[in-house]
């Protein structure tokens, strides 16, 4: 889409967003704000450039009268390499998913115990940088283990502003190098925790057939095997199509166990079709930029030296405690220049 392209959409969407009609049907009018919001950066960016070259072409006028206009012009000219750089970053092609809230499951891996309780070190990482950009979490799903940590849990993340354009390269392994709480002779281990990222789909993102699932209900149960519940409200959900399986157990109700499950398939499906949309996308293109790779071991976290590497991007921090704690930006700011560098590489 050119800048024309946009600013005629822009144009139009003020007007449907003026218009109470529109504001009826909440989910067309939340559609329609959230790519108006997507737009203004660019629209306001263009329109400040074009502001600045009015007024340089003005000042050289006066500047050639009068010396004293020469600064001016000076400093209206120095402004616009800037706006343009900026217009041109804006006007990169975006993932199609970034103004989308996601779903992330953490799940414990290689390292028994240990890697549950860095599972749980994840998952609270990623609820205190929630917490810090203003976002809303709902645990949907979630097995403990016997020490505390999770063998696995699934947590919806929500924001005003996409949380996928920031959470989407947090996918894929993560491994810890600590002394374990079961260690009694002091030595390092490596342990490793995954973590999978949806962008959270909508009913209008996914069609699925009823006649297409089946669902199984059976008891909850808790750390060990304890029984928790003595009714049988947990809910299996099995997708026949694609053989994708969706079990939920949190909630006391099975109406809501199957409301949560059903979020998590869609958000799968959504992924997968996706998936296999950039698989046929990326045949075609003769190499590819590995840099942002979700796939592939993404990050170690390194307690001995309080170091956070990400091997993608070769991003490294010896501020482990605090990035633990919730300071995901400078980690999650590489990535993104990373993606911007490979867009533009694309596009140049």
């Amino acid at each position: 889409m050119n800048l024309d392209e946009i600013i005629s959409e822009y144009a139009d969407l003020e007007l449907k967003l003026a218009d109470p009609s529109v504001h009826a049907d909440q989910a067309k009018a939340r559609t329609y704000g959230k790519r108006y919001a997507t737009l203004t950066p660019i629209v306001t960016t263009y329109r400040e450039l074009e502001g600045v070259r009015e007024d340089l072409a003005a000042a050289r006028e006066l500047a050639a009268e009068d010396a004293a206009f020469a600064d001016e012009a000076s400093e209206l000219e120095g402004r616009i390499p800037g706006l343009e750089e900026r217009l041109t970053h804006l006007l990169v092609p975006r993932d199609p998913n970034d103004d989308k809230d996601i779903i992330m499951e953490i799940k414990a891996g290689e390292g028994g115990q240990e890697s549950a309780l860095f599972a749980g070190d994840l998952l609270r990482m990623y609820l205190r940088y929630a917490e810090r950009a203003g976002y809303k979490t709902e645990i949907i799903d979630s097995q403990h283990s016997d020490l505390g940590g999770y063998k696995d849990v699934t947590v919806a993340i929500k924001g005003k502003e996409g949380v996928w354009a920031r959470l989407k390269f947090e996918g894929g392994v993560h491994r810890v190098q600590r002394v374990p709480v079961t260690e009694s002779q002091g030595r390092i281990h490596t342990s490793a925790a995954g973590v999978l990222v949806y962008p959270e789909a909508e009913d209008v993102d996914v069609q699925i057939d009823p006649n297409d699932l089946r669902i199984d209900v059976f008891r909850s149960s808790g750390p060990g095997g304890q029984s928790v519940n003595t009714t049988d409200s947990a809910v299996r959900i099995t997708h026949l199509p694609t053989g994708v399986v969706v079990s939920c157990q949190n909630e006391k109700s099975q109406l809501q166990n199957k409301e949560s499950a059903m979020r998590i398939l869609r958000a799968r499906l959504l992924a997968m079709a996706q998936e296999e949309a950039e698989a046929a996308a990326m045949a075609e293109r003769k190499s590819q930029v590995r840099t942002v790779d979700r796939s592939e071991r993404v990050r170690t976290y390194n307690f001995p030296e309080n170091r956070i590497s990400d091997h993608r991007v070769g991003f490294k921090a010896y501020n482990l405690d605090q990035v633990l704690d919730g300071d995901l930006d400078a980690v999650i700011q590489a990535l993104l220049d990373a993606e911007l560098a490979e867009k533009l590489a694309a596009h140049s």
